[in-house]
């Protein structure tokens, strides 16, 4: 009995394993970059051994993909809500103070912009960053053209390929801004991005 049972209670251990490995290696890679971080510091970092860090992950790039897995199966979710909404455009705008806050937060836009540049120097990274970006781009795309035909808008796919980058410009740009100018005034951010989304979702094709 004890051997059918044992993966239910394994599960859960092993996930909050890797959640504390995760974050252990999110405040590393932030205080220390990637190349600066070891697997050592990440261990002592998480309080477990070396061994225990291998257990769950092969080396630092499978870490880097679980937290760009987690970033991944969030913004996921928030588009699938977004086209679940019974107003798509309003959700949309609404949402953009959740969005401007979340990537205007220094400790998250420092973590992924280190990812972003370890991407433009590690093809296995680049492919891990890109494989996501592409999943979420889909998504996002599928959430416009919910929106614009619902509006009576026929867009073609180029059309919309492109509303869905210039919307992942301004959020992911952000993450600059936050740390070139940490003073910035959130709130008049917030308000300029909602106008900018619902210009740009109710512009004709």
């Amino acid at each position: 009995m004890s051997a059918a049972i044992k993966p239910n209670t394994e599960a859960p251990r092993a996930e909050a394993r890797r959640t504390q490995i995760r974050a252990a290696a999110e405040h590393c890679f932030r205080q220390h970059g990637f190349h600066g971080t070891s697997i050592a510091q990440i261990s002592k970092a998480a309080g477990m051994s070396t061994g225990h860090i291998y257990h769950y992950f092969e080396n630092k790039e499978a870490i880097i993909a679980d937290i760009v897995a987690q970033d991944l199966d969030r913004l996921l979710t928030l588009t699938a809500e977004l086209r679940s909404a019974s107003d798509v455009k309003s959700a949309m705008v609404e949402r953009a103070v959740e969005g401007v806050q979340d990537n205007l937060d220094p400790g998250k836009a420092g973590l992924q912009l280190e990812i972003v540049a370890e991407a433009a120097r590690n093809p296995r990274v680049a492919d891990i960053v890109r494989t996501a970006d592409r999943q979420c781009r889909n998504s996002l795309k599928e959430t416009l053209r919910t929106l614009r035909q619902a509006a009576g808008h026929q867009d073609s796919e180029t059309t919309l390929a492109g509303m869905t980058e210039a919307l992942a410009a301004m959020f992911e740009g952000l993450k600059i801004r936050s740390i070139r100018n940490p003073d910035l005034d959130q709130n008049a951010v917030v308000q300029t991005f909602r106008r900018m989304i619902h210009n740009l979702l109710t512009q004709p094709a």
